[in-house]
């Protein structure tokens, strides 16, 4: 078999604080081929986030890694040091961050910021660059490109923050590109179009895409393969069919439960009851037990670990074999 573009085994990520050390990425493994769209999905504060920061080398103080590899192109990123990672990114892989006005420099003009990936990864001259960046602002639908290059952030709205966002981790054709909620702001008619051209840039590039997301109709349109979280930990993954199509952990059939169907009439939707468990005072076995309508007596003692439930798919439930939509 090739060699994934990216391998992330057992990785845990923790944070200090004053109450203690949170895990918050709890020995995640999973892989990424060239060409494929892999998402991530889970509640807030599952480690969603925190596991792409991990991947780029971003985890600040008093966050940090404390377990297991994060292999591209066959590097162990743990092991870079900070000019190797700088070098790595926003040139061979990027990131679309969530929130683009803390991720653009207020002092700066969009033009500035833009052009800067273009002079120091690809070389080019102010005026090369200048070009090349009113060219990707137009690619992701902004129409007065050679204008907004001269304004700033501030003078922008939050959904053309964010597709100057997207503009910038898009601009040197990286090989792994992790996009974290890559849509939020934008109106559905932009959202088709972001969404459009990273797929374009997928399959033209075979570009390696890692889509964090909590809207689940995008993952249907967009993904190869699904990666469930929860708690810090991956409870699920399958091809976006299998994952859709026959559910095997309870978290999993809650997501999909919660989605308003158009073939059917509800007078509410369906929710999961309960709170993300507190990861300084975790439950006994299974994390989910708490809320999960399948626990048994043994759930609450024994933790589960990820097992193999059918080709290709992975659930870590001691009822996966009980579990269905």
């Amino acid at each position: 078999m090739p060699t994934p573009l990216l391998e992330v085994k057992n990785l845990h990520t923790s944070f200090k604080t004053d109450k203690g050390v949170i895990p918050s990425v709890n020995g995640v493994s999973f892989s990424v081929e060239e060409g494929e769209t892999l998402a991530i999905v889970g509640e807030s504060g599952c480690g969603k986030s925190v596991t792409s920061l991990s991947i780029m080398g971003l985890i600040a103080s008093p966050g940090a890694i404390t377990g297991g590899e994060i292999t591209f192109q066959g590097r162990d990123l743990v092991k870079l040091s900070r000019k190797e990672l700088r070098k790595l990114r926003g040139n061979e892989m990027s990131m679309i961050f969530q929130e683009p006005m803390t991720s653009l420099n207020p002092v700066f003009t969009i033009g500035n910021q833009l052009a800067e990936v273009f002079r120091i990864h690809q070389g080019a001259s102010k005026a090369e660059a200048r070009q090349k960046s009113v060219d990707m602002l137009q690619r992701v639908g902004i129409a007065n490109a050679s204008k907004l290059v001269g304004q700033f952030p501030h003078q922008l709205s939050g959904g053309m923050r964010q597709r100057v966002m997207i503009a910038m981790a898009l601009a040197c054709e990286p090989k792994l590109l992790i996009a974290d909620e890559p849509t939020t702001a934008l109106d559905v008619t932009i959202q088709a179009q972001i969404l459009d051209l990273i797929s374009t840039l997928s399959k033209d590039q075979h570009t390696g895409v890692i889509l964090i997301t909590h809207d689940l109709g995008i993952v249907a349109e967009m993904a190869d393969r699904v990666v469930v979280m929860y708690a810090g930990e991956v409870v699920e993954e399958a091809s976006v069919a299998d994952l859709f199509a026959a559910p095997k952990h309870p978290y999993t059939v809650g997501l999909l439960g919660s989605l308003p169907r158009m073939d059917e009439q509800r007078d509410q939707l369906a929710s999961i009851p309960g709170m993300v468990p507190n990861l300084l005072d975790m439950p006994s076995g299974c994390p989910f037990h708490p809320r999960c309508s399948y626990a048994g007596s043994e759930c609450t003692v024994i933790k589960p670990q990820l097992e193999q439930v059918g080709k290709g798919h992975y659930a870590r439930c001691l009822k996966s074999e009980e579990v269905s939509l």
